[in-house]
């Protein structure tokens, strides 16, 4: 496809159906509009916010999938071309894109989530985001093949399949960080702080594949800046995720088989690892926003004060239905002994 014409396609398509919808919560990396934005000026602008509505497109339909995903990998191309085969291979590229976008992600809070997701809540939450992000991951994959398809009946475009698989590879990841950054929301484990903040953490657990723990969070060991042990679990995790993208590059939508397949399982996997994790941590704390739940002890706590009170009267306890002093009967007309005189001290 000839570049001048994926932009102006790009340009002149709208929103995407059902992509805009996600919305952004009180959690979301983004605030409300950002992923719904048109592409800037800006290339290294435009590349982050088509990663963010990538992202964000749940219900995308494939021809507008494709069509961003075009324009990303042609976006992508003059960085691929500099970085050249080695500097590709060290992932430092894809790592550098991949943050820089992290905070265009949008991320939805819990209760936009259960209103997105006809109020399911729990464990049924969590089910269902997964699949809507293995459906998503799918749909990348089945695209970037497809693109690849064309490519092999045109061999001159080869040239740009390291770029394809860059925006693809890419857009995976913005996906499961997505949904990782929801799923700590769902069991109430959520990253504090500003949006790159967040982002950071976010990133960090999708890169070592696992949930954040609430320790972690408390202490604010995520800052706005990546460590290095990070960045290099981030190149690590991006090069895997590249590494299974070859499978696109197959003729006659043989690679969009294969690249769906592949990226639903793995997307399924992250998930897991993910929630096992924040299970954990869920237990050891009240979901975030619900009050703590009373103890066991708290709960018998009446019914052993009412068996206690009947003791009590059974056995005539001072404390409790002890008969008064013998004394003149009500009424008698006697009168009450005389007090004692008064001490001569």
């Amino acid at each position: 496809m000839d570049d001048s014409a994926v932009d102006d396609a790009v340009r002149q398509g709208g929103p995407e159906p059902g992509g805009d919808a996600a919305g952004s919560g009180e959690g979301a990396l983004v605030r409300p509009g950002e992923a719904a934005a048109e592409p800037a000026a800006d290339p290294t602008a435009e590349i982050d916010t088509l990663i963010g509505r990538l992202s964000a497109g749940e219900n995308m339909d494939g021809e507008t999938r494709g069509r961003l995903l075009a324009r990303l990998a042609h976006l992508l191309a003059g960085g691929v071309r500099r970085a050249g085969a080695a500097g590709l291979a060290r992932g430092r590229l894809l790592a550098d894109a991949l943050i820089a976008a992290a905070p265009h992600i949008p991320v939805r809070d819990l209760e936009t989530l259960r209103a997105h997701h006809h109020g399911l809540e729990g464990e049924e939450l969590a089910d269902s985001l997964v699949r809507v992000a293995s459906n998503a991951t799918t749909a990348v994959g089945a695209a970037g093949g497809a693109l690849a398809a064309v490519e092999f009946a045109a061999p001159p475009l080869l040239l740009s399949a390291p770029a394809q698989l860059a925006a693809e590879t890419l857009v995976v990841a913005a996906i499961e960080v997505k949904l990782i950054a929801e799923l700590h929301e769902v069991y109430g484990v959520r990253a504090q702080g500003s949006g790159a903040a967040r982002a950071a953490a976010y990133l960090t657990a999708w890169g070592k594949q696992r949930g954040l723990s609430p320790l972690e969070i408390k202490n604010g060991s995520f800052t706005n800046a990546l460590g290095s042990a990070a960045k290099a679990a981030l190149r690590k995790r991006l090069m895997r995720s590249f590494g299974r993208s070859i499978s696109t590059l197959g003729p006659f939508l043989t690679g969009a088989a294969a690249g769906a397949a592949l990226n639903r399982s793995a997307t399924k996997r992250v998930a897991e690892a993910v929630r096992a994790d924040l299970r954990r941590h869920a237990a050891a704390q009240p979901p975030l926003g619900r009050p703590v739940p009373p103890s066991r002890t708290e709960l018998d706590a009446p019914a052993r004060q009412e068996a206690g009170d009947d003791v009590r009267l059974a056995v005539g306890d001072d404390s409790a239905g002890q008969l008064p002093p013998p004394g003149p009967a009500p009424g008698s007309g006697q009168l009450p002994p005389p007090a004692p005189p008064p001490s001569a001290d």
